[in-house]
């Protein structure tokens, strides 16, 4: 009984904030503070604009929404900034890497901080995969458009197609953005920031071309699924407009992170949903919502008003934009993973950084490979399964947290504070919990699955050989 009650105690150890400044780890074992603000802000951008715009909208606009997809988006994205504001307190708070998993094991104990690092290592790597085969679908396409035929055993995974083995192109991309991301993240975070600008101009010139095509009638009417139409295309369009919470793992890599990582994640949301809104005006003003493409919404439209030149270049877009997704999501999961190893719930030896570059190479490659392995022999339904869910926990677990350690350590100096507390991050919590709610039971047993495995590994693992029961054993062993 005295066991159990112990074991009980340990899983709500909690780290201490006031050492935060304080290296952790031995010098193999650090990151290098090297990310300013716009690189920061970049990353941000990355992780949000990609199918969003280029895809999701179209499908929501000709499925669920209509011309009201843009209160869909404005919904999500009302609900995705009571979240962000959550973690732009913390990342002022708390400058580390892990993000969600780092304030989860701060504030609400061990236990809560595994789980939502555990899970986010499955979800992170899963939209690598799936982005990647999202990509190699439009790589295909362009190919096709080129006069180029490649052999069909490569062209995707088993049953997605005659003669399909493997998706090759979306697998090796995979493994070139882990190969990226090993080079140092102020080279990688280099190729971001210039890979977003492109991104960006893309969907500008989109926007500025397609103001000239409008055609109000298309507006009509506005809300063809009803109100509730816009509130179930905002559950969809809700996955588009997050991927500051992958941006804010690399806190430990920004050169001034109590300042920059809150403005970072406000921007980044900021920036992604003026353009999301303008696209979406954009797009449904140019063709009635029964005509758009649900799978190249923006082709389609540009087409049907014979800019079938600017199609094409919406394509390479997409594919551009696209990219810069895997990287926010990959450099997500790898920090996540060394953060956990670092503070020893999982081996140390994924903790081990480049001597040289001084990124924790060793875990760049596994995620690498995990996620070529997913993408190359998954089909992109399948894939998209692995997705979801531990976001939305880890955006709960971000928000509770908040009210939490508010209220339990309101001395505590924050460079950036949530306003409307509580209400504000009430409303992540409660969204969130609502968006759950519209998850296939597919997803719900993949995710029992997993939990019970980090259960195991927890308990016989992780619970002895955490820093913190290291910390744990030494106090006791001086009493």
């Amino acid at each position: 009984m005295a066991r159990l009650l112990r074991a009980g105690e340990g899983v709500w150890r909690r780290k201490p904030i006031e050492h935060i400044e304080e290296p952790e780890g031995t010098a193999s074992q650090q990151l290098t503070r090297e990310l300013g603000l716009w690189q920061l802000t970049a990353i941000g951008v990355g992780g949000i604009i990609g199918a969003g715009i280029f895809t999701l909208a179209g499908t929501v606009a000709h499925e669920k929404a209509g011309p009201a997809v843009l209160v869909s988006f404005l919904i999500a994205g009302v609900a995705s900034a009571a979240a962000a504001f959550s973690y732009a307190e913390f990342a002022g708070l708390i400058p580390k890497a892990g993000s969600a998993y780092t304030y989860g094991y701060a504030v609400l104990g061990e236990l809560a901080g595994w789980f939502i690092g555990w899970d986010l290592l499955l979800e992170y790597t899963a939209i690598v995969a799936v982005v990647a085969i999202g990509i190699s679908g439009y790589f295909s396409f362009l190919l096709g458009e080129l006069g180029l035929k490649l052999p069909a055993w490569l062209l995707g995974a088993p049953g997605t197609g005659p003669g399909h083995r493997v998706d090759l192109f979306a697998a090796v991309l995979c493994l070139l953005i882990a190969y990226l991301l090993t080079l140092g993240i102020k080279n990688a975070a280099r190729f971001e920031t210039i890979v977003v600008g492109l991104k960006v101009l893309v969907v500008l010139v989109v926007i500025g071309v397609g103001f000239f095509h409008l055609d109000t009638g298309n507006y009509r009417p506005f809300f063809p699924f009803g109100v509730s139409g816009a509130f179930t295309g905002a559950a969809t369009v809700f996955f588009a407009v997050f991927g500051y919470d992958a941006m804010s793992t690399a806190a430990e890599e920004s050169r001034d992170a109590q300042r920059h990582m809150p403005r970072a994640i406000m921007y980044s949301l900021a920036v992604s949903m003026v353009l999301y809104v303008l696209a979406c005006l954009v797009l449904t003003g140019m063709q009635n919502y029964r005509q758009i493409d649900p799978e190249s919404g923006f082709s389609s439209a540009f087409k049907s008003v014979g800019l079938t030149g600017l199609a094409d270049v919406i394509a390479v877009g997409a594919i551009i934009g696209i990219l810069t997704v895997m990287f926010t999501f990959m450099l997500g999961v790898t920090r996540v993973w060394f953060s956990m190893s670092r503070d020893g719930l999982l081996p140390k030896w994924f903790a081990k950084t480049s001597a040289t570059h001084h990124v924790p190479v060793r875990v760049t490659w596994i995620v690498g490979a995990a996620s070529a392995l997913i993408a190359g022999f998954l089909p992109i339904g399948e894939a998209a399964e692995l997705t979801n869910i531990g976001i939305l926990l880890a955006f709960v677990v971000v928000c509770v947290a908040v009210i939490v350690l508010r209220y339990r350590r309101p001395e505590l100096p924050r460079t950036f504070r949530t306003p409307g507390m509580p209400v504000v991050p009430a409303i992540g919590v409660c969204f969130s919990l609502w968006l759950i709610t519209f998850l296939e039971w597919q997803t719900w047993v993949r995710f029992v699955v997993w939990f019970l495995v980090g259960l195991v590994i927890y308990f016989s693992y992780s619970y002895r050989k955490s820093e913190l029961a290291r910390a744990d054993g030494t106090a006791a062993g001086r009493r």
